[in-house]
C-alpha cells in the first residue's frame, strides 16, 4: 500500500489560485469555516469544474489529507486552502466522479500528528430520501415519515453508517453533531431537499448508540441545538441528546387483539405509572423487563384485560408523568431501551393483556432542546400565543393547520401500534384541542374562520388520525379523554372526513366519574336528596361508547385517595368503596381503575415512590383487592355485563325511583337474552325480605356480594333464591333478598 501525505498549504499560495479550480472564493470559504453555508453539498465532495475534477473536504483539526481509491491506493494529496480546514485538490488524470476515501492525519491532543486513518467522506453520497417520499412529505400525506426522517443506521454503497434527516424548512443551515464529530457543526452540514423542507446526510461509521443532535442556524440568525423530533431513543434525563437507534421491525396485525378490543368484548383497564407501581429495594425504577416479570402477571391475576400506561414518551421532567413529552417517538430511557420496551409489550400480549398508551398530541413543552421555534420560526406551534400557548400547563399548542405537523402526529399514532404492538392510544386533553377558547377569557383567543370557538383544524386532525389508525391497523383502538358535551366523539366521521363524528372507538365518561364521586362522598343520610346524581349517567349512557374512569387524576394533587373520599368510619369507608366498585362493574361501559385503587390506599398517589404494597397484608385492603379480582372475573365470565355495553338493548331499569331508601336495581342483558341483575344499597341499613322484580322465573344466585366477609364485609349474603309469581316493579316474577348495607349485589339465574 502506498502512503503519501501532503503538507498543509501549497507552495506558491495565492499566486496559483487562478489556476486551481478546486479553490473557493473567500466568501464561500468563510461560510464553510463559520458553518453558515446553506448548500455544503454544492461545494464539498467531488465536482466537475469546467474540464477539471476537483475534490474538497472540510476537516477541522486535520493536518494532512490524501484521497485514495477503494483499495486505499494513493491518488492525490489535498492542500489546505490558505492554511484553513478546507482541503482541496484537482484530481489528476480523472474525468468522471468515482468512489473514493480519505486518508487523514489528525492533530492529537498534544498537538502532535496522529497515525493516518482511512475514512469515508459523507459528501460523496447522493440524496437518499426517495422521490416518492419527498413528494408525500411535501404533500403532507406520508403515513410513515418516521421511516425516512430521524436517524437510520444502514449501509449505503457498501459503507456502514447512519442517514440523518430532519424537517426544518426555514433554517439557513442544519448540521448533525455528536461525539463522532466532537459536536462540531462544521463537520456534517446537511443537504436541503427544498421540495419538502427536509435536510439529510449520510454519516459513515456512525451506528447504534451514538449520541446526536441537530445544530440549526435558524431563520432568525440564532444558533440552536435540538433533539431529533423523530428520534427512536433518547438519553436519560437530565441529558437531552438523541440516540441513534435502529427502527424496530413491524408487528403484524393480530386478529385476536382485534376481538379483545372490540366494543362487545370485556374491557377492564388497569392504569399504571411505570415509575411508581413498584420500585427496587434501593428506591430505583424497575426496568421494562422487570416490569414485564412483575406487572404483567399481577394484572393477569387481578383479572384485568388491558394495561393503560401513563405516557412512556421521552420527557425531561419526572413530575409531568410523561404528559410533557419532548420525544414522541422514543420510549423513555428511564426504564431501558426500545428493545426492552418492546419486550414488555410482547410479554403483555403473550399473557392476553392489551397495552394502551396515554398519548399527548395536544401540547408540548417549551424546553430549548425540543420543538419550540425549531428552525428559528414557529414551525410546530402557532406564532400567536392566543392560539399557540396553553395557559394551564405553560406549554405550546401544535399548529394542526400545518400538514407536516398533522403528519408528524398521525404517523406517531401509527408508529406505536405498528412498531411496538400496542393495542391503542388514549388521547389526552382532547377537550383542550377541540375549543379555541379552552380555559381562556374573552379576548384571549382567536375565533375560527366562521367566527366560532371550535378548533376546526384540530377536529380535522383527529378525524384523519382516527381514520388512519382504523384503516391501517383495524385491530387497534383510540380512546378520548374528553370532558365536554362535544357531539359524536366516538362515532365515525363521514367518508370525506369533513363531517360526522371524530372517529374514536371510546370516550372517557367524565360526567359519570364526577357525579358518582360527588354522590359517594355524601353522608348516606343525605343521599336520598341527591338520587338523580347517581342515576343521571343512564340518561346518556349510550350516546357514546363510554369507558368509566377512576383514573390517576382523581387521586392526586390534593384530591385524596378514593378511600379517603368515602364518608363514615373505617368500616363504612371500605364498604362505600366496595359498593362503588360493584356499581361501576355493573354499570354499562368499559372499566378503568388506577393502580393501587384495587387495594384502597389511605393516601393519595405519590409518583416519586412505590405504591404502599404493605397494606395488602391487612384484611380490609386485601379484601378490596380480592373484590376487584372477583369483579373482573365475573365481568369476563358473563357477556350480559359487557356484550352490549354501548347499546341500550343491554340495560333495563328495574327500580330507579326509590330515593327514600337510596336503592337502585337494574338488569344487564347479553345478546342471547341471558341477564345479570344488579342491586345497590347506598345506605348503611341492612334490609331483610327486600323484594325486587326479576326478568325471568327460576332460581337466582349471587355472583358478587360486596358485603361478603371475604371482602371484609359484614356478611349479609344470600343463598340461592327461587323467584315467585308475584308481579313487582314491572316484572312478572320477583324474589326477596337480604339487602346488605352499603353494598352491591349481582345475581344470575341458574340454568
Amino acid at each position: 500500500m502506498t502512503t503519501k501525505m501532503q503538507r498543509t498549504g501549497r507552495p506558491g499560495g495565492a499566486d496559483d489560485a487562478a489556476d486551481d479550480p478546486s479553490r473557493v472564493d473567500p466568501a464561500t470559504l468563510d461560510a464553510l469555516l463559520c458553518a453558515r453555508h446553506g448548500d455544503p453539498f454544492g461545494t464539498l465532495g467531488m465536482h466537475r469544474v469546467g474540464s477539471a475534477l476537483v475534490l474538497r473536504a472540510l476537516l477541522p483539526g486535520a493536518l494532512a489529507v490524501d484521497v485514495v481509491d477503494g483499495r486505499e491506493r494513493w491518488i492525490a494529496s489535498l492542500a489546505a486552502q490558505d492554511g484553513s480546514a478546507l482541503f482541496t485538490a484537482v484530481l489528476p488524470r480523472r474525468r468522471n466522479p468515482f468512489a473514493y476515501r480519505l486518508r487523514v492525519q489528525w492533530r492529537g491532543a498534544d498537538g502532535a500528528p496522529t497515525a493516518p486513518v482511512i475514512m469515508d467522506d459523507p459528501y460523496r453520497f447522493g440524496a437518499l430520501i426517495e422521490d416518492l417520499d419527498v413528494w408525500l412529505l411535501a404533500e403532507g400525506s406520508h403515513h410513515r415519515p418516521y421511516e425516512w426522517l430521524g436517524a437510520h443506521p444502514g449501509v449505503v454503497d457498501g459503507v456502514a453508517g447512519t442517514r440523518f434527516a430532519v424537517w426544518a424548512p426555514n433554517a439557513r443551515r442544519v448540521s448533525v453533531v455528536g461525539g463522532f464529530n466532537h459536536w462540531d457543526g462544521r463537520r456534517h452540514m446537511m443537504r436541503l431537499r427544498r421540495e419538502c423542507g427536509a435536510w439529510e446526510i449520510f454519516v459513515p461509521a456512525v451506528g447504534d448508540g451514538e449520541l446526536y443532535k441537530y445544530e440549526i442556524l435558524g431563520a432568525d440568525g440564532s444558533l440552536r441545538l435540538k433533539a431529533d423530533p423523530f428520534a427512536f431513543r433518547a438519553e436519560v434525563r437530565p441529558q437531552t441528546a438523541s440516540v441513534v437507534q435502529r427502527l424496530l421491525p413491524g408487528v403484524p396485525i393480530d386478529e385476536a387483539r382485534r376481538r379483545a378490543n372490540a366494543l362487545d368484548a370485556p374491557v377492564s383497564i388497569y392504569e399504571v405509572h411505570l415509575g411508581s407501581w413498584q420500585r427496587k429495594a434501593d428506591g430505583g425504577w424497575l426496568s421494562y423487563r422487570e416490569l414485564a416479570e412483575r406487572l404483567v402477571p399481577y394484572a393477569v391475576e387481578q383479572g384485568f384485560t388491558h394495561l393503560e400506561l401513563l405516557p412512556v414518551h421521552e420527557h425531561p421532567f419526572d413530575g409531568s408523568w410523561g404528559y410533557q413529552p419532548t420525544g414522541l417517538y422514543a420510549p423513555t430511557s428511564r426504564f431501558g431501551t426500545p428493545e426492552d420496551y418492546r419486550a414488555f409489550t410482547t410479554a403483555a400480549r403473550a399473557a392476553g393483556l392489551g397495552v394502551i398508551l396515554d398519548w399527548v398530541p395536544a401540547h408540548f413543552p417549551s424546553d430549548a432542546h425540543g420543538l419550540a421555534e425549531f428552525d428559528g420560526t414557529h414551525l410546530y406551534e402557532h406564532a400567536d400565543p392566543r392560539e399557540g400557548f396553553h395557559q394551564d400547563w405553560n406549554t405550546l399548542i401544535y399548529n394542526y393547520g400545518r400538514s407536516e405537523v398533522r403528519n408528524y402526529l398521525a404517523s406517531n399514532a401509527l408508529y406505536w401500534i405498528e412498531r411496538y404492538g400496542v393495542d391503542g392510544l388514549r388521547v389526552d386533553a382532547v377537550a383542550s384541542m377541540l375549543y379555541r377558547d379552552y380555559s381562556r377569557k374573552g379576548g384571549e383567543w382567536v375565533p375560527n374562520r366562521f367566527g366560532g370557538r371550535e378548533n376546526l383544524e384540530a377536529i380535522d386532525f383527529l378525524r384523519r388520525m382516527n381514520h388512519l389508525v382504523g384503516t391501517q391497523r383495524p385491530e387497534a383502538i383510540t380512546l378520548a379523554e374528553e370532558s365536554t358535551a362535544f357531539p359524536e366523539v366516538s362515532r365515525p366521521p363521514a367518508p370525506d372526513l369533513r363531517s360526522g363524528g371524530l372517529g374514536f372507538h371510546y370516550k372517557w365518561n367524565m360526567g359519570w366519574m364526577n357525579d358518582v364521586l360527588a354522590y359517594m362522598a355524601r353522608d348516606p343520610v343525605h343521599r336520598k336528596h341527591h338520587h338523580d346524581q347517581i342515576r343521571f349517567s343512564l340518561v346518556y349512557a349510550f350516546t357514546e361508547n363510554f369507558v368509566l374512569p377512576l383514573s390517576h387524576d382523581e387521586v392526586v394533587h390534593g384530591k385524596g385517595a378514593l378511600l379517603a373520599k368515602m364518608p363514615g368510619d373505617d368500616w363504612q369507608k371500605f364498604a362505600n368503596l366496595r359498593l362503588l366498585y360493584g356499581f361501576m362493574w355493573g354499570h354499562p361501559g368499559k372499566k378503568l381503575l388506577f393502580m393501587g385503587c384495587e387495594f384502597a390506599p389511605w393516601q393519595e398517589w405519590n409518583a416519586d415512590a412505590a405504591l404502599p404494597w404493605h397494606l395488602t397484608a391487612h384484611a380490609p385492603h386485601a379484601g378490596m383487592q380480592r373484590l376487584v379480582r372477583d369483579l373482573n372475573r365475573v365481568l369476563r365470565a358473563h357477556p350480559a355485563l359487557y356484550e352490549q355495553d354501548v347499546s341500550a338493548d343491554g340495560f333495563r331499569w328495574i327500580s330507579h325511583d326509590d330515593a327514600e331508601h337510596s336503592v337502585l336495581a337494574f338488569e344487564r342483558r347479553a345478546r342471547d337474552g341471558r341477564n345479570v341483575v344488579v342491586v345497590c344499597n347506598f345506605t348503611p341499613v341492612a334490609r331483610e325480605d327486600w323484594r325486587i322484580g326479576v326478568p325471568a322465573a327460576g332460581t337466582w344466585r349471587e355472583l358478587i356480594n360486596t358485603d361478603d366477609t371475604a371482602y371484609w364485609g359484614s356478611g349479609v349474603v344470600n343463598g340461592p333464591r327461587a323467584s315467585e309469581s308475584v308481579p313487582w316493579q314491572g316484572q312478572d316474577q320477583s324474589l326477596t333478598l337480604r339487602l346488605p348495607p352499603l353494598a352491591t349485589v349481582m345475581l344470575v339465574r341458574e340454568e
